[in-house]
């Protein structure tokens, strides 16, 4: 006996979902507003064989507000190596999954690759279903160039490890795109403004979702109005503009500037202010500076 029609509700309109053919599909959800579900996304959720989820209980949600009624299996970096291994034997049976992660295109930020690579090995079909993207939705608002951007993830959560990572970062040439944690975003903006020097970026919170808020300036702006802040909440994107190649000075250059200002000021205002006139990073100045006041 075959599986009852699987259906989804739209609009108060119910349709029946087609059983997609078989492989391994990945289904981008809603980052925030459950209208910006694609009905493609909504036919490949409610008809395939097996929907693998991140958290169960945040996709409920999804199916409920659709209509959808099925089961789920949860698919995380908890259980990646026993619940992947169930999905591949799945697959290689000729079966159509599915996979969502809580909000978002799977795969960015989560273990979903691992289960994609392992796939590809078996050669099993893999469907993208694109839609929402947190990354893609904060480039297109943040007013900064989106002709080349690279996605960074989110930066270390220790100090020195975030600061190396920042430098190995700061010459590429495009915007940078990071996912931060609302406790930790005054301390890294602050150090994408000592690293990154005076580059603009933009703070993008709750995105499609009832507070979104969209907050420009320059990083060390953005750091100071931060820092002042009691609390923080919800999800946050952080943009931050590439590197100004005409006007980013040579280290022949900043040398020349340092030595003047060192005549002056103590290094750390020395680096401070030629990281503005300059466009180079403060903390790649600073160290210059110890290094030019010591053989001094």
């Amino acid at each position: 006996m075959s599986d009852p029609p699987r259906r989804y509700r739209i609009h108060d309109v119910e349709r029946t979902a087609p059983r997609p053919e078989p492989g391994l599909y990945l289904v981008a959800t809603p980052i925030g507003n459950l209208g910006d579900i694609t009905l493609r996304a909504l036919e490949i959720i409610a008809g395939a064989d097996r929907l693998a989820c991140e958290d169960t209980r945040v996709t409920a949600k999804l199916l409920a507000r659709f209509g959808i009624r099925r089961r789920m299996f949860a698919y995380h970096e908890h259980n990646a190596e026993d619940a992947g291994a169930a999905l591949l034997a799945d697959l290689e049976a000729g079966l159509s999954v599915a996979v969502v992660s809580d909000a978002g295109t799977p795969l960015v930020s989560d273990p979903g690759y691992r289960l994609v690579r392992e796939a590809i090995e078996r050669n099993i079909a893999i469907i993208p279903i694109p839609g929402a993207s947190a990354a893609l939705a904060a480039l297109l608002a943040s007013g900064l160039p989106s002709d080349a951007f690279f996605f960074a993830g989110f930066p270390p959560q220790k100090e020195q490890a975030r600061a190396a990572r920042l430098q190995e970062l700061a010459r590429v040439p495009g915007t940078l795109v990071f996912f931060e944690a609302p406790h930790r975003i005054a301390d890294s903006l602050a150090a994408m403004a000592e690293v990154f020097g005076a580059r603009q970026a933009a703070v993008c919170r709750e995105l499609t979702k009832t507070f979104e808020t969209i907050y420009r300036g320059s990083l060390a702006e953005l750091a100071a109005a931060f820092a002042t802040m009691e609390r923080v909440r919800g999800e946050i994107v952080v943009c931050v503009a590439p590197p100004d190649a005409e006007v980013a000075a040579t280290s022949e250059d900043a040398d020349a500037i340092l030595v003047g200002l060192l005549a002056e000021m103590k290094p750390t205002r020395a680096a401070q202010e030629a990281a503005r006139l300059t466009g180079r990073p403060r903390r790649e100045l600073y160290q210059r500076a110890i290094t030019l006041k010591d053989g001094q």
